[in-house]
């Protein structure tokens, strides 16, 4: 083997092990997951024009063996005019942030070698969330057509939480710093009144935006009046990230649950 074949050896076996190390991090990012959303929810009509609201979620994952969330949130809706709603109100978000792993590369011999450098496990942290929106609606016999528009804010407090050097082998405190977010979220939906019946499916998609398109998320279930003051719902949803954001989503399939009192 003359020199030139030997130097392109090296290049190619370098090359190969800065992709692997590259794409070491992106397995648990490819992976499509699975969770169990539910919510309860109380719904007060004051007037004609003004309705308030209450709501308590719980979110799984990790193939719902892992508890993802805890939510509370309330909300005002006033109504402008036939078809066209807007909205305002606040959540408190308590939710598990995933484990985050961080890795030590050097190159020997021409190949990259890894090793881990900081274990973060996973820890529970608050939210807050401010969100305003704007939805139109039309009706077409038995069909209804509406595009929200919601703008949402989430602030995330710094805390303080314990991760395992690996290079000198001991935990260590470590502080996340506080972050703030603006998203865009566009959603259509489609309803259907079937005749006699008190069961109305509708599918829905929706686009969170934050100065890109961060994910995209499909909705198809059905609402079910037990009675004129109770409504019970199951959906089935599926949810596509297509970048880093500050849930640390990832694909998942959701199966939801839900249940609101109007009165």
């Amino acid at each position: 083997m003359d020199r030139s074949e030997e130097i392109r050896g090296r290049m190619a076996r370098r090359l190969i092990s800065l992709v692997t190390l590259a794409l070491l991090p992106l397995g648990a990012a490819a992976q499509t997951d699975f969770g169990l959303w539910t919510s309860i929810g109380a719904e007060k009509k004051l007037s004609k024009k003004w309705t308030i609201g209450a709501e308590a979620d719980f979110r799984t994952r990790n193939d719902s063996k892992t508890a993802d969330r805890w939510t509370f949130g309330v909300e005002g809706e006033y109504k402008i005019c036939r078809g066209l709603k807007a909205s305002a109100g606040y959540t408190l978000l308590y939710d598990n942030a995933p484990e985050k792993i961080t890795y030590n590369s050097s190159i020997v011999n021409d190949v990259v070698t890894y090793s881990y450098n900081n274990w973060r496990p996973s820890y529970w942290r608050i939210r807050h969330r401010f969100q305003v929106s704007l939805a139109g609606s039309v009706d077409a016999g038995r069909w209804s057509f509406s595009l929200r528009e919601r703008w949402q804010y989430t602030y995330r407090p710094e805390s303080t939480t314990d991760r395992f050097d690996w290079d000198n082998a001991w935990w260590e405190e470590t502080t996340v710093k506080s972050k703030s977010k603006h998203v865009l979220r566009s959603r259509i939906k489609v309803d259907y009144n079937i005749k006699n019946c008190k069961i109305d499916p509708y599918a829905s998609a929706e686009l969170f935006n934050a100065w890109s398109l961060e994910k995209t998320r499909f909705i198809v279930g059905a609402d079910w009046k037990v009675k004129k003051a109770h409504v019970v719902g199951i959906y089935y949803g599926f949810q596509k990230a297509n970048d880093d954001n500050d849930d640390d989503d990832v694909d998942s399939h959701l199966l939801g649950l839900s249940y609101k009192f109007k009165f």
